[in-house]
């Protein structure tokens, strides 16, 4: 934008573009929007009145032929050349059938354009065309903002033609552009292609949606301010049509390049040499996705759904080239035996697998400069992926055979509020009711000390870690991997976290067995907590309604997740470390941004307090559990509910757990049984279930501490049939296989990196 006099005005913060230009987008001083020089025909100098004191319309005709044909719109030319052909003795174009129910476009909000059939075919085959060109000549800073303007230029374009009767050249408007949003707005391209009359704006949701609502976008300063120069500059070749369509249809919100990461000056270099467009999370047609809705508890974002960026973390530089090199000189030592990938080849496959959705940098989550420990971390995720029981989809109607290894706890007592499994699978850690944390060796061995002489306690399969003054609510490992001789450095749990009733949070060393930080923030009990998927971070929930992330070298948290009307009893990571959730007791799951802190999905649909979440490895599910007994799978890109899953009893679901491929869920809780479910199946209706009893027999461990048990699937009783009577429950027909336990609710599941599961509860008879 220009002020009078050709100075640059700096733009405003926020241009919301209205009806009328109200409190909106200034206009060029030099060319109102109320001026009476018709769209895209150019006019050097003031014209000579005509006699008539009207121009004929053949003459304005023969000027706008000839300037078609010098600009070379040879298509446009030859149709206009019909139509002129067409005409009244007078030289008024003779009217179509419906001639009198089209609105007549107007110039700007001024008078009307008698000559509306030429300026529709100008408008067409013109202004998009112009702006497209001008944005791919334009630099590279500014096109990842730019290219998104064409998308509302296009649809409305389009739309505004059908209304006015125009099927056949809006068909060729849209069939010459769609091509361009197709990566983008493949859905949106596909609901508006079949419209071609006025009803079928009418009757198309997605067109409703369009002309009920304006389209947001978020521009820089400088880019806003290119834009509205260019604008002026070729208003006579389409600019103001393409002023008028942003100011009727658009409200545009403008951002200094130093208040948001997403302008700055890297950012948008690197997206635009990789070909992108810019990730406008915050834009679009409010509530335009079914089945999810934008939370609304950031006022400039209201009635949006944001794009979510669902990739796995890209991997740093340094990193990936050490881990390649640890990979191949593991090659060299152990060759991979006949048909099996070498490590490096499992590498690659799982590098490029994680490449193909769009995914956060690592400028957005900032972690520490890699170390060895890292490397071995990584080396040892390739083995384990490579080597695994591999699950695949039901075959032949039948699901995948799976087993489980459960852990029972004796002479508990009520005393065990929650369970943990180190990733190593070497230790096991309860929190407890009389306010301290016990952790067992899985295999019942004495714990090896990292350092000797740490304290006086002699050798034991088990340590106390005494430091909480109220019950022990949450306790969560820090990521480890299985423990190996080769690796160049060790990579056994070293860290655990736990929170509690008396509002804190405590970080323990299990190399000292010591408490090394307590964190602060949470003015109520801490109901849960959990580490983000490579460590450093992690995120906690509580009574007070708030859950709040973590940085370990941090004393406060980084982020306050405000929103719930209820507790946060649940929360957990994304598996990129973009996105946290969180369930809480008033019914909702919600899910956060870690970058900006907004909610940018709100999952509605559950009857029961949430008691458990966990998003799935491939980052595009998420299940969530209530206390009634029921999961449900999300789709999270759409914020779409994909199924209910039935066949829990009441009293809760306290845990969830994906395979590695991100197909098989497991589930335990409070009734006392460990379920498998196949989620790649069809949504079933849940009338389709069958009625079985609760309850049921199974094996345990009869120990002093924990030991393991393989129990095998059980089959469903009638109702009556076994020792517990209870109510019927319906299971629906997702349910793969359901492992009873002797009155143990389960308090812990979990699938390993080898997809073998594991799962805990203490036996209260």
């Amino acid at each position: 934008m220009s002020a009078p006099g050709g100075a640059p005005s700096p733009a405003p913060r926020s241009a919301s573009i209205g009806p009328g230009g109200g409190g909106g987008m200034s206009m060029p001083p030099q060319q109102p929007m109320g001026a009476t020089t018709p769209v895209g025909v150019p006019t050097p100098g003031p014209p000579p009145p005509p006699p008539s004191g009207a121009m004929s319309q053949q003459n304005l005709n023969q000027i706008v032929i000839d300037y078609l044909a010098k600009k070379g719109y040879s298509r446009t030319e030859a149709m206009l050349r019909m139509e002129s052909a067409n005409q009244e003795i007078d030289g008024r174009p003779l009217p179509p059938l419906g001639e009198d129910a089209r609105p007549k476009y107007r110039l700007g909000f001024g008078e009307e354009i008698p000559t509306y059939r030429i300026i529709r075919h100008i408008l067409m085959y013109m202004h998009l065309d112009l702006l497209k060109v001008w944005v791919e000549d334009n630099l590279d800073l500014y096109k990842p903002e730019l290219r998104r303007v064409l998308w509302p230029l296009f649809v409305y374009s389009f739309l505004n033609m059908v209304t006015s009767y125009y099927p056949q050249e809006a068909k060729q408007f849209f069939d010459m552009n769609k091509n361009l949003f197709l990566p983008e707005h493949t859905d949106d391209v596909r609901k508006l292609e079949p419209i071609s009359l006025p009803e079928h704006v009418q009757d198309n949701s997605t067109a409703k949606l369009y002309r009920g609502n304006k389209y947001r976008l978020v521009l820089s300063n400088p880019a806003f301010s290119n834009l509205m120069q260019f604008l002026e500059i070729k208003q006579k070749e389409g600019g103001s049509v393409m002023s008028a369509i942003l100011s009727s249809y658009c409200t545009i919100i403008t951002k200094e390049r130093a208040s948001d990461d997403r302008f700055s000056f890297a950012a948008m270099l690197g997206q635009a040499g990789a070909g992108q467009t810019f990730p406008a999370e915050d834009e679009g047609i409010p509530g335009h996705h079914p089945g999810s809705a934008y939370t609304g508890d950031n006022p400039a974002m209201a009635g949006t759904l944001p794009r979510l960026r669902l990739g796995k973390l890209p991997m740093e530089s340094t990193l990936e080239t050490d881990v390649r090199g640890e990979l191949a000189d593991e090659d060299m030592k152990n060759p991979p035996a006949p048909g099996h990938n070498s490590l490096v080849q499992e590498f690659d496959q799982m590098i490029k697998k994680e490449e193909d959705d769009e995914a956060p940098s690592r400028a957005d989550i900032p972690y520490p400069p890699s170390t060895a420990r890292d490397v071995a971390l990584e080396v040892q995720k390739v083995k384990e992926n490579r080597d695994r029981f591999r699950i695949e989809g039901r075959t032949g109607g039948v699901g995948p055979a799976v087993s489980v290894c459960m852990f029972t706890f004796h002479n508990t007592y009520d005393g065990i509020n929650c369970l943990d499994f180190s990733d190593d699978n070497m230790l096991v850690a309860a929190g407890m009711q009389e306010s301290y944390i016990r952790v067992w060796s899985m295999d019942g061995k004495k714990i090896q000390t990292t350092y000797d002489n740490v304290d006086d306690a002699p050798p034991s399969n088990s340590r106390r870690l005494i430091g909480h003054s109220g019950p022990v609510y949450a306790v969560a490992f820090a990521p480890s991997a299985t423990r190996s001789e080769s690796a160049v450095a060790p990579t056994n749990a070293r860290w655990l976290l736990s929170s509690s009733a008396d509002k804190t949070i405590r970080l323990w060393s299990l190399d000292l067995w010591q408490c090394m930080v307590v964190y602060k923030g949470h003015d109520q009990p801490v109901w849960d907590l959990q580490w983000g998927p490579f460590g450093h971070y992690f995120v906690s929930g509580g009574h007070d309604k708030t859950a709040r992330l973590w940085v370990t070298d941090h004393i406060r948290q980084q982020r306050i997740f405000v929103g719930h009307d209820q507790d946060v009893d649940c929360v957990c990571f994304h598996s990129n470390s973009a996105y946290i959730f969180t369930g809480s007791s008033d019914h909702t799951v919600r899910m956060w941004a870690v970058t900006t802190g907004n909610a940018v999905r709100m999952f509605t649909g559950h009857t029961g307090n949430i008691t458990a979440l966990a998003c799935s490895r491939d980052g595009k599910l998420l299940a969530s559990a209530d206390d009634q007994g029921s999961i449900l799978l999300w789709d999270l890109a759409p914020g779409r509910l994909l199924k209910r899953m039935r066949g829990h009893g009441k009293g809760g679901i306290w845990s969830l757990s994906w395979s590695v491929e991100s197909t098989v869920l497991v589930s335990g809780g409070a009734d006392g049984t460990v379920r498998v479910w196949d989620v790649t199946g069809p949504a079933q209706d849940p009338s389709q279930g069958r009625a079985v009893g609760e309850g049921g027999a199974g094996t345990k461990v009869d120990a002093g501490n924990p030991s393991a048990a393989s129990t095998q699937p059980s089959t469903s009783v009638a109702p009556g049939m076994g020792k517990k009577k209870g109510k019927d429950v319906v299971v629906t027909p997702d349910q793969i296989s359901a492992f009873p336990t002797k009155k143990s609710p389960v308090y812990k599941v979990k699938f390993t990196n080898m997809n073998l599961i594991i799962s805990g509860g203490a036996y209260l008879p």
